[in-house]
């Protein structure tokens, strides 16, 4: 198979915030080191040879470059100080560009200035588009889905699904294709017999459930915390917190909408907090409130070699997470609190804006950080496939 050679790899990788990676001998300490590396997957040092030799398609086609948790002990460990652990966050970044269309999450990652100013300007512009159809305004009462109409939010939020579930499954087809091809899996070799169907639905269940949900690999196998560090600081718990919390909004939200459906509820009403969508998204709620505010923190205070580099896309990402976590809870104190004027008419502006960065939250979510969640479990489904297939007889 002809290989094709990109000269200019290299250079394109270290725009998405790589250091110089040059000095790197392929000495294979930090493959020796890594406690994820093993014969399925022995990175970062073939991903770091991959850009230097100009490798782009195995580069983009390596399941290896999701399974990595930037844990930091390879460039703790790395004779030449080439930083192999953030060369492959930003391979990731790269990849991310790189495997959706638009050209957007190469603008947000690759330009500082221009990228923050595009997510200001989409927020103005989902609050401007619903301020213009606002309805009235009750002092008395704090009927949100009446100041800004709910058949809008419902239908824009439509919308906004629809785009960001095109974009995402242009990006999860090319790298699946990619990955499957480097891989040899084919549908045969997926669905083509009893036995297939049987390691397919454990890689799945080991993607989603036991490692993307339940961190295994991350909170048993990738030791990158000091031994003084509190439990409640670990970074595979700040991870899960953070989508364990995401993951539980969404469900809490649909399961509003379900209730207003049903006509137990309508949309946006007070309902007591141990109801089932209030409870599930307050604790989902605080969880990411949490998870998001520690990994603020963590960037603040460079604790980890994770830390160590901060894009302006990885801020985004956490300042939009932060945002819509707290003006949820201030629209729920509002909610709660409908005899206070002052609380009512701030009630209305800030959940004008909740609504705002909620939406363009979920629009950017295939362009930023927060593509990890799409692309990471079909890499570790491949993962877990491979390592299936290895236990066959051959």
């Amino acid at each position: 198979m002809t290989t094709i050679i990109d000269t200019e790899l290299l250079a394109d990788v270290q725009r998405f915030g790589a250091g110089d990676v040059s000095a790197c001998f392929s000495c294979g300490t930090c493959t020796a080191i890594c406690p994820l590396s093993d014969n399925d997957g022995t990175f970062p040092r073939r991903i770091i040879r991959y850009a230097q030799v100009g490798m782009k398609d195995e580069l983009l086609s390596s399941k290896e470059l999701w399974t990595c948790y930037h844990c930091g002990l390879c460039s703790d460990s790395c004779p030449t100080e080439a930083d192999p652990g953030e060369f492959m966050a930003a391979a990731r970044r790269y990849a991310i560009a790189s495997y959706e269309p638009t050209g957007l999450a190469k603008t947000l990652y690759t330009r500082p200035v221009v990228g923050p100013l595009i997510a200001v300007a989409v927020a103005a512009f989902f609050a401007i588009f619903m301020f213009a159809a606002r309805g009235p305004q009750d002092p008395a009462s704090l009927a949100l889905f009446e100041f800004i109409p709910e058949n809008l939010i419902h239908l824009t939020g439509i919308a906004v699904m629809g785009v960001m579930a095109l974009s995402g499954i242009i990006g999860i087809v090319t790298m699946s294709r990619r990955v499957a091809k480097h891989e040899n899996v084919s549908l045969p070799t997926l669905f083509g017999s009893r036995a297939a169907l049987t390691r397919t639905g454990s890689a799945l269940w080991s993607a989603l459930g036991v490692e993307s949900l339940g961190q295994r690999r991350y909170r048993e196998d990738c030791k990158d915390d000091q031994p003084a560090e509190p439990w409640y600081r670990r970074r595979w718990l700040i991870h899960a917190l953070s989508i364990w919390g995401f993951l539980g909004l969404l469900a809490a939200t649909i399961l509003d909408w379900g209730l207003a459906l049903t006509g137990v509820k309508a949309t946006g009403t007070p309902i007591p907090l141990w109801y089932p969508s209030r409870l599930i998204g307050t604790l989902a709620g605080l969880s990411l409130m949490y998870g998001v505010s520690m990994f603020m923190a963590n960037r603040v205070r460079k604790v980890n070699r994770a830390s160590m580099v901060s894009t302006a896309s990885d801020w985004l990402l956490l300042v939009l997470l932060w945002i819509t976590g707290a003006t949820g809870f201030l629209i729920e104190v509002a909610l709660y609190l409908p005899d206070a004027p002052a609380v009512v008419r701030l009630g209305y502006w800030v959940f004008l804006f909740h609504v705002a960065v909620a939406m363009e939250l979920m629009l950017f979510l295939p362009f930023t950080k927060f593509a990890h969640a799409m692309y990471r479990p079909v890499a570790l489904f491949f993962y877990a496939l491979a390592g299936d297939k290895s236990k066959q007889p051959a």
